[in-house]
């Protein structure tokens, strides 16, 4: 695919997302940032958020999962999870939030517990978040630099500031009340993206003389979803469904990105329909991404394309391949920019709010100061995600799913801990020991993990500390239990 029509495509883009934070950001001031006037329609946030909850990660590394490790189609055991998750989330949590009218979520755990488990619980989503962001830059600066920037001679890091600097361009006035919108507009782009590529990949594959789709999947070496054979397996159907609800209720229902959206709903129903109808939109759409992931694989075996690069790349080497036809590549261009951005954008965003909120008090500014403060945290997140980029850049060699959800584990189990100790029981905690028990727990279950089998501490052919269990999806919940339990501890009766 030719240098100038990547270009095109992608300057087009951001022209178009330029011109929608014009259009929302007009009189736009921190509310406005933060929680969009809670004006914001939920069937918009809703389709919105397919996108923020899929990003760059969904978009490459899920169809990748296929062929990695012998992992097939079992992801959708993990996805089943994040479906009971969201119930969960929409039954418990978001009325709480609209209840006690919060603007940073974590609002909730210094009126239940204190001033150091509201820090505690901020600290680890900013931790979190960044994190999480930047493993999906990471994925889309990777691409870039494959498809486009490496043929120019440009650095890695030059990439990476490019495509920050992009999302800083269009979220710096008008937050999260832009991010609703184009956050609509780049889920369009993915899901039209993907749905367009299966059905062309099965043309090229001519799957109509072979049974068709569905049938060439079902009957492929990748389509086994359930997984119930080896407790010991990281693929495990219940260490996927768990960890699957747990990760949901980290990810989105303690995550002040996600929430964020949420919370610029009118009401708590209207947020609550929001949760529930994209709940049900993700089991299909990841669905169709596994699919995809088998296909990528058939047409990698049939032609020879891609079987030499990394798993998370196989759907840019085959997209970008000349033999596939240049509408798949424009398919995928506008399929992954819209995928890393949809997703990164809100979390540049929610960094700025939770910093500003949480530990700077601008809500206790006059405006003036307090928009320029906001302006200036906005600038320094934009930093503190490149540098982290860079790290993860040289430091994993990681599939982008493993690794962010590995991450997600350790990062979000002690929330969980942390508010259901408070839903859950009524008893009083120790306020200045919360941060000692929240950095402890994923430094045990970090050290366990590490010599497990199939961890970087323990030799390929040898067994870990567990004998042959090896650690999945459900390490968040060892994260959050040893968390609940910790807080038990250091607490007494009401």
């Amino acid at each position: 695919m030719h240098s100038a029509l990547i270009v095109s495509v992608i300057v087009i883009y951001f022209i178009v997302l330029v011109l929608i934070a014009k259009w929302t950001s007009k009189s736009s001031d921190n509310e406005a940032f933060f929680l969009g006037g809670r004006k914001s329609p939920w069937y918009i946030v809703a389709f919105g958020m397919i996108g923020a909850s899929l990003s760059g990660v969904t978009f490459l590394s899920v169809p990748a999962w296929v062929g990695n490790a012998g992992n097939q189609f079992s992801y959708m055991q993990a996805v089943f999870g994040y479906f009971f998750g969201y119930i969960i989330v929409a039954m418990v949590l978001v009325p709480l939030y609209y209840k006690m009218n919060l603007t940073s979520i974590y609002g909730y755990l210094e009126k239940r517990f204190g001033f150091w488990s509201y820090k505690t619980g901020a600290f680890f989503f900013l931790g979190s978040r960044i994190l999480g962001a930047s493993v999906r830059l990471l994925l889309v600066a990777n691409v870039l630099q494959l498809i486009l920037f490496d043929a120019w001679g440009i650095p890695y890091f030059a990439t990476v500031v490019i495509a920050v600097l992009l999302i800083w361009i269009y979220t710096n006035k008008g937050g999260i009340k832009t991010i609703i919108w184009t956050d609509t507009l780049q889920t369009a782009f993915m899901l039209g993206s993907v749905f367009l590529t299966v059905y062309m990949l099965s043309d090229l594959l001519d799957l109509s003389s072979k049974g068709g789709l569905v049938a060439t999947i079902k009957e492929s070496p990748y389509s086994k979803i359930f997984f119930f054979e080896d407790i010991n397996g990281s693929n495990y159907f219940l260490k996927h469904f768990l960890g699957g609800i747990f990760i949901t209720i980290g990810m989105t229902g303690l995550d002040q990105d996600m929430m964020q959206k949420n919370l610029s709903c009118k009401n708590s129903r209207e947020a609550q329909k929001n949760m529930l109808s994209m709940a049900g939109v993700l089991v299909f759409v990841n669905f169709i991404f596994l699919s995809l992931g088998a296909l990528l694989y058939m047409y990698a075996n049939k032609t020879g394309i891609g079987l030499d690069v990394k798993s998370d790349l196989l759907f840019a080497e085959i997209a970008m391949d000349d033999s596939t036809g240049t509408l798949i590549g424009v398919l995928f261009l506008l399929g992954v920019i819209a995928a890393a951005y949809s997703s990164a954008d809100s979390a540049l965003a929610s960094l700025t709010t939770s910093f500003s909120v949480d530990f700077l008090n601008v809500e206790k500014m006059e405006k003036s100061k307090a928009e320029k403060t906001r302006k200036t945290v906005h600038v320094i997140m934009s930093g503190v995600i490149i540098f982290v980029v860079m790290f993860l850049k040289y430091t994993t060699d990681e599939s982008a799913i493993g690794l962010l959800m590995k991450l997600a584990g350790f990062t979000y189990g002690p929330l969980i801990g942390l508010f259901f100790f408070g839903i859950m029981t009524d008893r009083i905690l120790n306020d200045k020991l919360v941060p000692l028990v929240s950095v402890l727990v994923p430094i045990i279950i970090g050290v366990l993990w590490f010599y497990s089998t199939g961890a970087p501490g323990i030799p390929k052919d040898e067994l870990g500390i567990f004998g042959a269990y090896r650690f999945g999806f459900e390490i968040i919940i060892y994260n959050a239990c040893l968390a609940f339990m910790g807080l038990f501890v250091i607490s007494r009766k009401a």
